[in-house]
């Protein structure tokens, strides 16, 4: 446990113990710049401080997926009932017994510049919070160890306002002259004006562009990649059309591709565009307002991975449906119904399970569980990248 230093701060918490009711979806998981806010703020965290925590409600549970390549998250549970910020700053002083540095998990850009100056003014106090004329950012700021007794007095009382115990305390008002660099995502249209900021390049402004995090080079790194992959009536598809919508819910632009073991034909002969291809086109576009079409003649088969980077530029993630034998991460159904006695993959080969069946695997998930199962993936682009 780090050892007791007023003067410094080494410790970054990420309040991550909210319910998401505002949103409707669970903040975490949502993507921003092809990264989970999760991973966002917490990739943030590991790159101002020695030790990083998340805080979280009591009996909640927290699928990190690829923050654990960040190094080290230390998991806290709030030490109160209410699983609010305050709560949850209050359990991290009671841990630590040292200060720390606390930032609300729906933050979109969070600066470097402004936790340097935030950062800059605590010594001496016992908070230092931004402040924009008489209004504070409490979720971007340092608390001392010194806080946790009015903390726990308001918290007893049954008040949750982290303002309320500033009376007792010895506050840094740190002024900034625009809370832009403090936008938080608590809606649904804050989160789309988040997207429309980075779509506009002006994210990286708010956020002090890459330290912020490597959401920019996890975006050219081209389309994430997953094969649901299953025996033969397992319900491949039927998995899929549960997936897709949760995973767009959590602002993914998603791409399917669909395997075909024999040869199809999607253009109908006697149309212009099959007079093309019949001319000698190796390739041929049929476009129109709405849809667009390439057919090509292949020597053999493309490649998964292929297909995925040369067709879906821009997406941040592919769902295949097949691919068994060659697509690097699986995500198999298996289910009882099917007629089959195990599943298609052996041990370690898929990366989760979706099963009605009473198996083990370390990912498991139900029939019924497509957002928990959508979660899972967001929280793993950066690893479904590599292929």
């Amino acid at each position: 446990m780090p050892s007791r230093d007023d003067k410094q701060v080494t410790i970054g918490v990420l309040l991550a113990g909210g319910s998401s009711r505002r949103a409707g979806v669970d903040k975490r998981f949502l993507v921003l710049e092809g990264q989970t806010l999760l991973q966002r703020n917490l990739a943030f965290l590991h790159s101002l401080f020695p030790t990083v925590a998340v805080s979280l409600g009591r009996g909640q549970r927290l699928d990190l997926g690829d923050v654990a390549e960040l190094g080290e998250t230390e998991i806290l549970h709030d030490a109160w009932p209410g699983s609010s910020p305050l709560v949850g700053i209050a359990t991290a002083l009671a841990h630590f017994r040292a200060p720390v540095f606390a930032l609300a998990v729906d933050a979109a850009f969070p600066s470097r510049s402004a936790s340097a100056r935030v950062l800059s003014a605590f010594p001496g106090h016992d908070v230092a919070v931004p402040a924009i004329g008489r209004h504070h950012q409490p979720l971007f700021a340092a608390y001392g160890p010194d806080c946790l007794a009015p903390m726990t007095t308001v918290l007893e009382a049954g008040v949750h306002r982290i303002v309320e115990f500033f009376p007792e305390v010895r506050v840094a008002h740190v002024p900034f002259e625009t809370d832009a660099l403090f936008h938080s995502i608590n809606t649904m249209d804050e989160y789309r004006a988040a997207r429309e900021r980075v779509r506009q390049g002006d994210g990286a402004l708010a956020g002090d562009g890459p330290d912020a995090g490597a959401a920019p080079a996890a975006v050219a790194a081209g389309p994430a990649l997953v094969a649901v992959v299953g025996k033969s009536d397992s319900g491949k598809t039927t998995l899929i059309e549960k997936l897709v919508p949760e995973l767009v819910k959590l602002g993914l632009r998603v791409g399917t591709v669909k395997h075909d073991a024999h040869s199809f034909e999607i253009d109908h002969p006697g149309k212009d565009s099959w007079r093309h291809g019949q001319s000698g086109a190796q390739a041929y576009v049929i476009s129109s307002p709405e849809r667009l079409a390439c057919i090509a003649r292949l020597d053999g088969e493309m490649p998964l991975a292929t297909i995925a980077r040369r067709y879906f530029v821009g997406f941040d993630l592919v769902v295949a449906e097949g691919y068994k034998a060659t697509a690097s991460h699986r995500l198999e159904i298996f289910r009882t119904s099917a007629g089959h006695d195990a599943p298609l993959c052996g041990p370690g080969e898929a990366m989760a399970l979706v099963t009605d069946a009473p198996l083990e695997h370390e990912h498991l998930f139900g029939l019924e569980e497509a957002r928990a199962t959508a979660q899972f993936l967001a929280a793993r682009l950066d690893t479904l990248r590599r292929y």
